[in-house]
């Protein structure tokens, strides 16, 4: 269920944030052979975060992220990018969590309307120039709204490109400006779905019919077994990211 989150405490500053995010990589030990399951990373964030200073990203692909984090957070913010262009299987989905988990959605829209942006830029911006279409309809919001956390999770795992192999369980985001934690970097899609499945949180239906990754409907295709599970994402263009995750 959706729950409010109560009075947030007072932002602490970018050097202390930036401070606790070097010392959880360290007690976490990202990065290493014995690095922090993503239950104990979660635990750590509850540790040193208030509850209404967190924030987990959702693509609503599934609910594992947030079911996780809400194990610790109960009532934690989800942030659902509400770009206008959803698949009705992923909208869906983002109601199914509103309803079936504790916590809050929050529905983080652009500032124009997909009509407006049209208006301005012509009609399928997606489709001419993805990159600032993507900046506009996605990168914009979020940061504008995470501006009010100290926080945030996100569902970015190692296996999904090589652009993502790196990825640690903790960083400082210096472009947001607070704390970016990746609980579910070393699991695989095949462990996100056994969670899934073992906790019975939803999953979107596209998962099963082809397309591992989900974004905007026009520019999300379904991916052949066995293929780069992001394949699917602006399939024919070179783009590979958003540009939420540079």
């Amino acid at each position: 269920m959706s729950t409010e989150v109560g009075i947030r405490p007072a932002r602490r500053s970018a050097d202390e944030l930036r401070a606790l995010a070097e010392r959880g990589a360290a007690e976490l030990r990202s990065g290493q052979l014995d690095e922090a399951t993503p239950a104990e990373v979660v635990a750590w964030v509850a540790e040193n975060f208030a509850v209404s200073q967190a924030a987990v990203a959702c693509s609503m692909a599934d609910a594992a992220l947030p079911h996780l984090v809400a194990e610790a957070l109960p009532g934690v913010h989800v942030l659902f990018l509400d770009t206008g262009y959803h698949f009705a299987e992923t909208t869906f989905t983002r109601n199914e969590v509103a309803e079936r988990l504790d916590v809050h959605i929050v529905d983080v829209r652009p500032a124009q309307t997909v009509r407006e942006q049209d208006a301005e830029f012509g009609p399928d911006l997606f489709t001419r120039d993805p990159g600032l279409c993507c900046a506009r309809r996605k990168v914009e919001p979020l940061q504008r709204t995470l501006g009010g956390y100290e926080v945030w999770f996100t569902g970015v795992r190692r296996d999904e490109s090589p652009t993502r192999a790196g990825t640690p369980l903790i960083t400082w985001d210096e472009r947001n400006g607070l704390v970016k934690v990746n609980p579910v970097a070393a699991w695989s899609f095949d462990d996100l779905i056994d969670y899934a499945g073992a906790h019975d949180v939803p999953v979107n239906p596209l998962v099963s019919n082809g397309y591992p990754s989900i974004g905007c409907a026009p520019c999300t295709k379904p991916v052949a077994p066995g293929d780069d599970p992001r394949s699917g994402r602006w399939a024919g263009l070179a783009k590979t990211e958003c540009g939420l995750h540079v």
